[in-house]
């Protein structure tokens, strides 16, 4: 049996989710194939395949969609000539009377033959009817029955607005893929002690580069030599720049300030964090919010019952009331232009994948159009404290020995224990000990939500919080402490105390009152101490707050709140992950160059800002509100359209802009979402 394996295609001219949606039913009948999936932002196929890539191709090229070479101009150079020669040629049939009938011809052809071509591709290959079809059959009946002028206008309409919908569904596209052409193509690679111009795509991690000032970082990397100040907006939204000096981290796409600096490469271009939050915005794209579900449910409904409506119509007064075969048959053939639900179809996606656009430009990553639209849900938010609603670099304030051992014994062995730990307690720690001889320590072991453990000197000693102690029976006296505590450990011997203390973020308060305005509950979820919790609750203005929790309590506290409402829940990423996945909404803090963040939560904020909260809920509830609208009008001008057949005030050209103005008026409203909130951050 042959393993699956996954290929992409590329694909071009593909604008219109319902041609999607049947690209994707045709390749998905192949023998091998178990999925298929096309991104529209992206314009590839995605197919999950046991046998060989040829027959897929051969359907996709038999459809009109196969992307031969990477020049992709040709096949929307071509629709635009037809639409632009439609147009000559109905307006010479107006000047030059003696040559009506033959110019009307001519512009039909010349304005149909796209859309005909395709509809009848997608008739042969999915046995269904589009709109392309639909049209076609109804300029095919106009001139039958003699009318040429209104055959020419509905094709040059149709045209038209097959155009200006590939054009603002281009300006969607090209939003997202602006992101990855931050990152320069080419960087200045040090050989030798001299700069030679690279491709980026070249580039292997332990490569050394230079960036001079002003210049693009072109791939992710670490500091060796120089010291800049660094604008990070364009992957983290953040405007504010930052003073970076050697070892510390930088992405492709960021702006480096007045400095000339030299990276060492630490990822491939293909992999860099810029990469990975375009390939996941592209992904999300492809995913279905509930709301789309629906749609696309109703769609599959409401068509075939349209269908058999217009073959009602061409057939039943003819046949059973004896009138006119010319007019029930134009009413029928409007009425088959009406029927397909493009603005429906479209009505959503487009909204979808213009929010995640805005939002990967706020440094927002959300992973999946579901969770855009569950966070307009949400009524609480929980937020882990430690990292989250403080600035997560607590300093070692005081360190209190016992049972006769000195200051400088417990922090070196607490040293010992957090050697080589990443979280913030233990950076305090290693922080606060680099004048002393640290012991050598083995076993490392990480106790979730109690502290960490490690072996010195044939004795275990451990890095706890005080509900370990209680677990062990160890008897203690715990000191008052407003901030964090943790008890160094010998066996079962309790050697000193360590207090840390950390400050709330700048932004924390005004972010809880934004989010009360917006009528949801902040709830502080800590495994801290009663007292450092309380003190940072008064400072945010949290509703409420829950302290000494390990992660099995988050997680039930979090499945606690779902009863009552969404629930947003706020970590790092790695702590919290039960909560994190529990939620309705898991938004992971400090993003940018964090595989766990970008890997586990729904969301991840990829510059650590909570100010940020307000502005995603704020921008899912706008989506959501516009995907309502799109859908009300969209079955709105149908059911319009349906009225005025009955007593044929709706003609061929009206029905093509009901069906193809709708759908364009939805993509342009969609768009708005791109830009939304801009001026609020």
């Amino acid at each position: 049996m042959n393993a699956t394996r996954q290929s992409t295609i590329a694909l071009q001219g593909m604008d219109c989710a319902d041609c999607a949606a049947k690209l994707e039913k045709s390749v998905r009948k192949l023998e091998g194939v178990v999925n298929a999936d096309v991104n529209l932002i992206s314009s590839t196929l995605t197919v999950d395949h046991t046998g060989e890539t040829k027959p897929i191709k051969a359907i996709v090229r038999r459809q009109g969609y196969l992307r031969e070479t990477e020049d992709n101009r040709f096949f929307t150079r071509g629709p635009t000539l037809a639409t632009i020669g439609s147009a000559l040629l109905l307006a010479l049939a107006l000047i030059l009377p003696q040559y009506t009938r033959h110019l009307l011809l001519a512009a039909v052809v010349a304005g149909g033959i796209y859309p005909a071509r395709a509809g009848i591709i997608n008739l042969v290959g999915n046995r269904s009817f589009d709109i392309n079809f639909l049209m076609t059959v109804a300029v095919t009946g106009a001139v039958f029955i003699g009318e040429l002028g209104e055959a020419a206008t509905v094709v040059l309409l149709f045209a038209l607005s097959h155009n200006l919908e590939t054009y603002t569904m281009g300006r969607t596209r090209r939003s997202i893929r602006n992101l990855m052409e931050l990152a320069p193509d080419y960087a200045w690679l040090l050989t030798d002690g001299k700069e030679v111009k690279t491709a980026t795509s070249a580039l292997k991690p332990d490569d050394q580069i230079v960036v001079r000032p002003g210049e693009r970082v072109p791939i992710d990397g670490e500091i060796i030599d120089g010291t800049s100040e660094l604008n990070l907006a364009p992957v983290t939204g953040e405007s504010i720049p930052v003073l970076s000096t050697p070892g510390q981290p930088v992405y492709a796409g960021i702006i480096n300030g007045s400095g000339q600096l030299i990276i060492r490469v630490t990822r491939p271009a293909a992999d860099s964090t810029l990469a990975r939050i375009v390939n996941m915005v592209e992904q999300a794209s492809t995913s279905k919010a509930p709301v789309q579900r629906f749609v696309d449910r109703f769609a599959r409904i409401y068509t075939p019952i349209v269908m058999a409506i217009a073959a009602l119509t061409i057939l039943v007064p003819p046949l059973a009331l004896g009138q006119g075969w010319e007019t029930w048959l134009y009413r029928g053939l409007t009425l088959l232009v009406v029927a397909c639900p493009c603005a429906l179809v479209i009505s959503t996606p487009v909204s979808i994948v213009s929010a995640l656009g805005n939002a990967a430009g706020q440094g927002i990553l959300i992973k999946d159009g579901s969770a855009l639209e569950l966070a307009a849900q949400t009524r609480f938010i929980a937020l882990d404290k430690t990292g989250t609603l403080t600035s997560g670099e607590p300093k070692l304030a005081w360190v209190e020995p016992v049972s006769g051992y000195t200051r400088e014994q417990v922090l070196a062995i607490a040293a010992a224990i957090e050697a080589g730990s990443t979280h913030p307690l233990a950076q305090a720690v290693l922080n606060a000990a680099t004048h002393l001889k640290v012991p050598a320590a083995g076993e490392h072991r990480t106790l979730p939500g109690r502290g960490a453990s490690a072996r010195v000197d044939n004795s275990c000693v451990y890095a706890v919080n005080p509900t370990w102690l209680a677990e062990q029976n160890i008897e203690h006296q715990q000191p008052h402490w407003k901030g964090s505590l943790v008890a160094i450990v010998r066996d079962d011997k309790l050697l000193g105390w360590l207090g840390f203390s950390d400050t709330p973020r700048p932004q924390a308060a005004a972010t809880i009152q934004h989010l009360h305005e917006l009528g949801i509950e902040a709830i502080m979820l800590t495994g801290d101490n009663p007292d450092a919790a309380a003190e940072v609750a008064a400072a945010t203005g949290i509703d409420d707050y829950f302290a000494r929790l390990l992660p099995e309590d988050k997680l039930a506290k979090i499945n606690a709140l779902r009863s009552q409402g969404g629930v947003m829940m706020v970590g790092d990423g790695i702590n919290d992950a039960p909560a994190l996945a529990a939620a309705d909404i898991g938004v992971a803090m400090g993003g940018i160059g964090s595989d766990t963040a970008l890997e586990t939560a729904h969301m991840a904020l990829m510059g650590d800002n909570i100010s940020k909260l307000p502005f995603t809920i704020g921008l899912s509830r706008k989506a959501l509100k516009i995907i309502r609208w799109n859908i009300y009008f969209a079955i709105g001008i149908k059911l319009l359209a349906l009225a005025l057949i009955v007593p044929g005030w709706l003609t061929l050209w009206m029905a093509i802009l009901a069906d193809t103005g709708a759908a364009l008026l939805v993509i342009l409203n969609s768009m708005r979402l791109l830009r939304w909130g801009r001026q609020q951050l």
